[in-house]
């Protein structure tokens, strides 16, 4: 098993500076953001310019890594693959598939990705549009010997009113996702909140052979918060379909999760992956030097576990 981060916190930076950065730390492998490079003024990232792939650009991403010691567990863009808009749900398939072009040019094993949903339709209305919209992906990663692993985010945020708006939230859907060829990208704080227990989950994916990455965030709760809001979250002073009120994610060792026992279970199930940071912690946020001191205590919490 090895510990990674996943680069989407840092937009702002290279990935030479990325990579320069996360090995001095202990990091031994990075989930590279690879956004359209339009979308970096949105905020997002694009570590990796995955539809101008050129062998010039192969040679420096290869030559970043052998520099610094690390390898690329996977090459995401977290995008909604069931957008309501044709036009749009096409882009947005089209620069996945640019991504799995890329996998496959570095011999990286994993494309990272969410299902999604068009919020407008009922979730059944949604698992029969998957079943038309989905498998062509599943199909093109499989032939280039690429998987598609599908984090297990809510993404509450692409619903107007905080509803799941990616469908692969729940271990019922991940049998669902697992009949379509799809993988896993387990992560465990998103379970907390809606009342899984992350261990029960993991188990018997890792049986299964489904879970194939692991992206490592944390999870605060406030009861007395979810009292006042319920569990839907704030209802007349909500500010954005994410601000519920009575929860936030931290980075691994600030929250409530249990990490000796969720790195216990990977490797007593047999996981021998990556384990890679995802920062999404308001505390350690908000500048480049807050976002590497989260980083840093991560790194901190998981380093003596992972072996």
């Amino acid at each position: 098993m090895r510990l990674g981060l996943f680069t989407g916190c840092l937009p702002r930076l290279s990935l030479e500076a990325i990579a320069e950065w996360s090995a001095r730390q202990g990091y031994d492998a990075l989930e590279v953001a690879a956004w359209p490079t339009a979308a970096t003024e949105a905020g997002y990232a694009a570590h990796i310019d995955v539809a101008g792939m050129t062998g010039d650009e192969i040679a420096r991403v290869r030559g970043v890594l052998t520099r610094n010691g690390l390898t690329l567990s996977a090459i995401s863009y977290y995008a909604n693959n069931l957008h309501g808009d044709d036009a749009e749900r096409e882009r947005i398939h089209r620069h996945l598939l640019a991504c799995v072009d890329a996998a496959a040019a570095l011999e990286v094993p994993c494309v990272g990705t969410f299902v999604g949903r068009d919020a407008s339709r009922s979730v059944a209305d949604n698992l029969a549009r998957a079943q038309r919209h989905l498998p062509p992906l599943v199909e093109y990663a499989a032939a280039r010997g690429i998987r598609l692993v599908i984090e297990n985010c809510p993404m509450e945020s692409w619903h107007p009113d905080g509803y799941p708006g990616n469908l692969a939230y729940s271990p019922e859907l991940w049998d669902w996702l697992s009949g379509l060829g799809l993988y896993l990208n387990f992560d465990p704080s998103h379970l907390v909140w809606l009342g899984i227990d992350p261990i029960d989950a993991l188990r018997p994916r890792l049986e299964r052979g489904q879970v194939l990455h692991v992206q490592a965030k944390d999870i605060e709760i406030d009861d007395r918060a979810r009292t006042r809001y319920g569990f839907f979250g704030k209802t007349v002073g909500r500010q954005a379909p994410e601000d519920v009120g009575w929860w936030r994610y931290r980075v691994p060792g600030r929250g409530l999760l249990d990490w000796n026992r969720l790195v216990d279970t990977l490797y007593a199930g047999g996981f021998d992956g990556v384990v890679a940071v995802e920062h999404e912690d308001p505390v350690w946020g908000g500048s480049e030097e807050r976002i590497k001191q989260g980083l840093q205590i991560a790194a901190g919490t998981l380093r003596p576990l992972i072996l």
